[in-house]
């Protein structure tokens, strides 16, 4: 698994819960290290096993920590381009909704030797969609439904999004578009401001 994916599950528990937090699920995985390097690459296992802790030391299930950790992947000001990579996906919600499938790709541009898991869209109708997860760690869907809550709120849109479930390794969401306009959204420049 790459660094950088590790990484991200470190920073988020220190920033939402403090190093010591960290500190006692690093422990409790059985790492002899705190700190990933985000450039380096780790075994598979790594990242499940340290989630697992990290839901330990939280008393909190997989899901709901997956959820909070794709909030933070794109409201964070640390990640702020990461929000930037997924506003590039269109003008609207939908237009965002239809790019997910080339998700893995654009991360590619960024960063070549990052491998994200793919992500199928089904269009049912205009407001009606859903989105399958090809998860090898169980909760990549949970992360998305997180991203597609912060994204949703960012274009300014009412939306409805219900995980149904993981089948053969791969984690189905419902996605209903109640109001594509229901708020103004968040300002969005294409030039990255210094």
């Amino acid at each position: 698994m790459h660094g950088l994916i590790n990484r991200s599950i470190q920073n988020y528990v220190c920033d939402s819960y403090g190093p010591s937090c960290w500190a006692e699920a690093t422990g409790r995985a059985g790492l002899d290290f705190t700190e990933f390097e985000a450039m380096l690459s780790y075994a598979d296992s790594l990242t499940p096993r340290m989630l697992d802790a990290v839901c330990a030391v939280l008393a909190r299930p997989r899901a709901e920590v997956m959820e909070d950790l794709g909030t933070y992947l794109v409201s964070h000001p640390t990640y702020e381009a990461v929000r930037r990579l997924l506003r590039f996906g269109g003008v609207n919600f939908s237009d965002f909704l239809h790019s997910l499938d080339d998700l893995p790709d654009r991360a590619k541009l960024a960063l070549a030797d990052l491998d994200l898991p793919s992500v199928e869209l089904r269009e049912h109708d205009e407001r009606q969609f859903s989105l399958l997860c090809d998860a090898p760690v169980a909760g990549y869907g949970h992360l998305m439904m997180g991203v597609l809550r912060v994204m949703a709120d960012d274009y300014g849109a009412l939306v409805l999004l219900d995980h149904t479930g993981r089948n053969d390794g791969v984690e189905t969401l419902t996605i209903k578009i109640v109001a594509a306009d229901y708020s103004a959204g968040r300002s969005f420049d294409l030039g990255a401001r210094a």
